[in-house]
C-alpha cells in the first residue's frame, strides 16, 4: 500500500467511488453526500488536497483535506489542524481499516506541516462513525449544531447536527 496525491487521471475512479460511496449511504439510511462536479475534484487535486491509498494499482481509499473549516470549527479554527473530509474506501475492500493508513499518514503530514491537530466531522448521530473513529484515535468531541452552512456542500444544509473529532498531536508527546 502506497498513500499519495491523487492525479487528474484519477478523477473518474474518485467520481466512482463518491457514487458508490452515496449508495451505500441510502442503504444505511444515513446523510447523502451531493454529487461532487468533477470541477471540484479537479481544483482539489490541482492544490494538492485529494489523497489515495492506492493498492495493487487500484484506488483503495481517498479523502479529501482542508487547512481551514471556520464554517464548521467557528473559534476552534485557528490555522493549526489539517481537516479531513469524504473519506472513501473502494467496496471491494471495505473492512480493511483504512482508517488506521490515514491517521498514520495524517500524523506525518501534520508535523511535516507544522499542525497541531487532525480533525474530522460526520453529519447526524451516526454511532458507527463515531465508533470506528474513536478506535482510530480520535477523541470524539461531541456533536454542536451547525448554523452557518452556506458556504458548505447540501448535505450540511439538511442535517444541522454534526460530530466533531480531533487527534491533537501535542498530547501525544
Amino acid at each position: 500500500m502506497e498513500t499519495k496525491n491523487c492525479l487528474i487521471a484519477d478523477v473518474r475512479e474518485i467520481s466512482s467511488l463518491y457514487e458508490s460511496a452515496r449508495n451505500l449511504q441510502i442503504q444505511r439510511k444515513v446523510i447523502v453526500w451531493p454529487s461532487f462536479e468533477d470541477t471540484f475534484i479537479i481544483n482539489e487535486i490541482k492544490e494538492e488536497r485529494q489523497w489515495k491509498i492506492v493498492s495493487d494499482n487500484v484506488i483503495a481509499c481517498n479523502w479529501a483535506i482542508t487547512f481551514e473549516d471556520r464554517e464548521i470549527w467557528g473559534e476552534r479554527d485557528k490555522n493549526d489542524a489539517v481537516y479531513i473530509h469524504r473519506i472513501c474506501t473502494n467496496q471491494t475492500l471495505r473492512g480493511n481499516r483504512f482508517i488506521d493508513e490515514i491517521v498514520t499518514w495524517s500524523k506525518k503530514y501534520a508535523n511535516h506541516i507544522g499542525k497541531r491537530y487532525i480533525r474530522l466531522d460526520t453529519l447526524g448521530n451516526n454511532t458507527k462513525l463515531i465508533e470506528h473513529y474513536t478506535s482510530a484515535g480520535f477523541d470524539f468531541l461531541g456533536m454542536v449544531k451547525l448554523t452557518d452552512t452556506a458556504k458548505l456542500p447540501g448535505h450540511y444544509q439538511k442535517e444541522p447536527n454534526c460530530c466533531l473529532f480531533e487527534i491533537d498531536l501535542q498530547s501525544e508527546d
